[in-house]
């Protein structure tokens, strides 16, 4: 009788001892997670991703939860299991964020091979905590892992497992089964992506995207032959002496209040200066979106094909900085200077891998979003306007031209620039630039209103901007193209209801475009964004380019259709993902 209380005893102990265990592990897990939780609060405040806690997190948090159970069961007993098996997870978050804030980009898997050079561009105070904050974790984990695999252990890895084979074998169906769980990428930021979606979610989906189109590219990718076709390319060139500079500055949704057939004015909306200097000589480029998704209209300005998007809704999302030879890096091989300018944020459509593929040998970034990095720009502080005026931007664009031509006069410069002012929703400073232009219509939209008044204060630094640029560089080839014209209020109905360019086919993907060859304004007939590579090498070689391609707006020959040019498209993304 004795035997059998003190064995019902031992075995209502044992019961007490594994439940309070178990309240235990589930106690540690739930403060851990807190304590995550409230890391991805203060980082936001540290210049990182902002936090978010919506049901879009549901599949991270998943994620984030599975990488726990699997690193406390290969974790051998002891009391620190618990804070160990997070470790990992914070040692991942704390790289990403200190990643980004070092290069302006999300992290990705293809990055770990950039994970050197962060160490090695961040001050020793920076680098030598972050070196013993990633190594120390590991060697702790070391030690304290089962490296006699058990049951459980295997059992835990299995989905993990199941994960990879999917990743590698069936790339495209895991990008769907991701969307599909209810993560909604935002196509043109990794950072909202990662801000929506969660950091690790983003990072198995990207990941995802990326093996899908190096499995779809393959048949296209001959590093050698492309170069050679490049090469070939460029012949027509070679000979041509006197490298002229080239200005490029592409204006963010800069719209011609003007070709509204239906929409009156109490004044002109351009500037006097702006109507003296270009008159009726001005043009239109049709743009490949409307609205938004500036980088879509980069890729075909600065690629010359069109953004068909075949491999992802925003190419240059795929770039990894792979030589892709465009413009910039076409220009390169003749001998240029190839400088991006870009005032806004770096993390913004993968911008700063997709510079480096399209060939760029420097890209600045406003020193407010990228706090390590070399630059000659600053974002300031817009105030009411919420987005630096043109102004300011080409003042400071044209202080760094007049730096290079001074010290390095004998190397020719490409001067990229992508301005961010005339953003949705079109605001003005009502102390700098008050609006003082009516708009008289029966169809109202405020936006319009107000990107009218943005014209006219835009065309007078553009103007000024030109006539300082073609003093200092007479010689130079400048180009001013909108990458796309804006939402405005109501979208398509706004330009359908004032009849915008006549409600011609596809009206609102036309834009205005600015073309000035050694200090006189060019006409050309309607181009296309993917054009402007073209126009450029053809109008530094005097013509001899577009005697050996098929250039479109020369007339000489018949124009390449889309489906023809699919193919040069698939080459350069195989080559810029490579």
């Amino acid at each position: 009788m004795m035997g059998l209380f003190k064995e019902k005893l031992q075995s209502l102990l044992s019961k007490l001892r594994n439940e309070s265990r178990w309240r235990n592990s589930i106690f540690r897990t739930v403060v851990l997670f807190l304590l995550l939780a409230g890391y991805l609060w203060l980082a936001q405040y540290l210049g990182s991703f902002v936090a978010s806690y919506s049901h879009h997190l549901w599949l991270e948090g998943l994620l984030a939860l599975y990488l726990y159970g699997l690193g406390y069961v290969v974790l051998r007993p002891s009391r620190w299991r618990a804070v160990l098996a997070m470790v990992p997870l914070l040692v991942f978050y704390l790289v990403s964020d200190v990643f980004y804030l070092a290069f302006g980009k999300v992290f990705r898997l293809v990055n770990l091979n950039e994970l050197p050079e962060l160490v090695e561009i961040l001050p020793l105070s920076y680098s030598v905590p972050l070196a013993v904050l990633i190594l120390l974790p590991i060697v702790l984990l070391a030690i304290h892992i089962m490296w006699r695999p058990h049951r459980h252990a295997l059992l835990a890895a299995a989905p993990l497992l199941v994960i990879l084979l999917l990743l590698y074998s069936a790339p495209s169906g895991l990008a769907q089964m991701i969307v599909s769980a209810g993560s909604v990428p935002i196509k043109y930021s990794d950072a909202k992506s990662v801000e929506r979606n969660g950091r690790l979610t983003m990072m198995l989906y990207r990941m995802a995207l990326r093996l899908k189109a190096m499995e779809e590219l393959a048949p296209y990718r001959d590093r050698e032959q492309y170069e050679i076709s490049i090469d070939s390319r460029l012949h027509a060139l070679s000979g041509v002496q006197n490298k002229r500079n080239i200005h490029l500055i592409v204006l963010e949704s800069f719209i011609d209040p003007r070709l509204f057939t239906k929409l009156k004015f109490s004044s002109d909306p351009a500037h006097p200066d702006f109507i003296a200097l270009f008159g009726e000589r001005t043009g239109l480029s049709v743009s490949p979106v409307f609205g938004g998704a500036t980088a879509q209209a980069e890729f075909e300005i600065l690629c010359g094909v069109p953004a068909l998007e075949v491999l992802s809704s925003v190419e240059f999302n795929i770039f990894n900085g792979s030589p892709a030879y465009c413009l910039p890096g076409q220009l390169k091989k003749l001998g240029y200077l190839s400088v991006a300018s870009n005032t806004y944020k770096p993390d913004f459509f993968n911008a700063v891998a997709a510079y480096k593929g399209t060939g760029f040998e420097v890209s600045y970034f406003p020193r407010e979003f990228s706090h390590l990095a070399t630059t000659y720009l600053t974002f300031g502080n817009p105030g009411v306007e919420e987005y630096t005026f043109d102004g300011d931007l080409l003042t400071q664009n044209l202080a760094f031209v007049t730096e290079h031509l001074r010290k390095s006069p004998e190397k020719p410069l490409f001067n990229y620039l992508l301005t961010i002012y005339g953003h949705t929703p079109h605001l003005l400073d009502p102390q700098l630039r008050p609006e003082f232009i009516e708009l008289h219509s029966e169809y109202f939209d405020d936006h319009l209103i107000r990107a009218a008044n943005q014209f006219y204060y835009r065309t007078q630094a553009i103007a000024d901007h030109v006539k300082k640029l073609i003093a200092l560089d007479p010689e130079s080839l400048i180009v001013l193209v909108s990458d796309h014209v804006p939402p405005l209020r109501n979208g398509p109905n706004t330009y359908k209801a004032l009849d915008y360019l006549d409600n011609i086919e596809k009206s609102y993907y036309h834009n205005p475009i600015f073309i000035i060859d050694r200090g006189k304004p060019v006409t050309l007939p309607v181009i296309h964004h993917y054009d402007i590579p073209a126009l450029v090498l053809d109008s530094i070689s005097d013509g001899a380019y577009c005697e050996t391609q098929r250039c479109s707006f020369t007339g000489s020959k018949e124009a390449l259709t889309v489906e023809q040019r699919l193919e040069d498209y698939l080459k350069l993304m195989a080559h810029a993902s490579e």
